[in-house]
């Protein structure tokens, strides 16, 4: 079973974010070991990048979420983790930045940078749309039905 990892600036305090959250891991528990990480956020940019750079290993294939990222359809985004699957990755980690984005530093890291709009979104609601393309690419892997 592949492995998914989320790393996340901050914690979640709506209830209704921890919610939908905790469905989309009960969801992706089928396809997927799935494991969220959360670093503290803070004013400090590059205090937050030296935490989460901590938490990305060596054998990771970091995923940053940026606007000037690619973007993908479900199906492109199911694609490419097929391709990443059968490259050999076993550990994708995609990360997630605070309110003030991910520092020069982690984006350095990346393997590759994704956006899903050229749109700006809170930083916990972007966790849940998140886990629910992660979901949606699964089924799709899967060759299960999904909404269009």
């Amino acid at each position: 079973m592949e492995r998914i990892d989320i790393l996340c600036a901050g914690k979640i305090r709506e209830k209704y974010f921890r919610e939908a959250i905790a469905e989309y891991e009960k969801r992706l528990s089928r396809y997927v070991r799935l494991n969220i990480i959360e670093v503290a956020d803070g004013p400090d940019p590059k205090a937050e990048a030296v935490r989460m750079l901590e938490k990305i290993p060596d054998n990771a294939f970091p995923i940053t979420l940026e606007i000037e990222g690619d973007t993908l359809s479900s199906t492109g985004l199911a694609d490419k983790l097929k391709d990443l699957e059968v490259k050999g990755v076993s550990r994708i980690m995609f990360v997630i930045g605070g309110p003030d984005g991910l520092h020069e530093d982690v984006l350095k890291r990346s393997r590759y940078s994704l956006s899903f709009s050229k749109m700006t979104f809170p930083h916990p609601l972007m966790r849940v749309i998140l886990l629910e393309q992660i979901y949606r690419a699964y089924r799709i892997k899967s060759g299960e039905p999904y909404h269009k």
